[in-house]
């Protein structure tokens, strides 16, 4: 299975971004990432999950992973998209030791970032 890494990012250099709807998609984003240690999909009582990682090309790679999204409705999905990407901003802040960024800077960072994975899912789930 390919992983697709999303092409826009909030800033350069990163973050890279995939997202994984189905359980064997994991290890294959990992293995893009030469990333041998395995990771949980998502936790028992959770819908979704960012793993932050170090990408093998270097910089910040967050894969998002999203459990039972079939049947959802399409806002609660969107609801789930937009925590995570909250999660990234917030981790991409720590990788480039911004500890206060401004309002609306965050704004438009977690704004593109829900944006691209909202996009995601619609191009994959429209495909399906």
């Amino acid at each position: 299975m390919k992983t697709r890494w999303l092409d826009r990012r909030i800033a350069a250099p990163g973050p890279h971004l995939t997202l994984c709807l189905h359980r064997e998609e994991l290890p294959a984003a990992l293995r893009a990432l030469k990333f041998t240690t395995p990771l949980d999909w998502v936790r028992p009582g959770k819908s979704a999950v960012v793993h932050t990682l170090i990408a093998s090309w270097g910089g910040m790679a967050c894969i998002v992973c999203l459990d039972d999204w079939q049947g959802r409705n399409p806002i609660e999905v969107a609801g789930l998209l937009v925590h995570e990407a909250v999660h990234i901003w917030q981790s991409y802040c720590d990788d480039i030791g911004e500890a206060d960024p401004g309002r609306e800077q965050e704004a438009y960072g977690v704004q593109a970032i829900a944006q691209e994975l909202m996009a995601e899912f619609a191009r994959r789930v429209a495909g399906a």
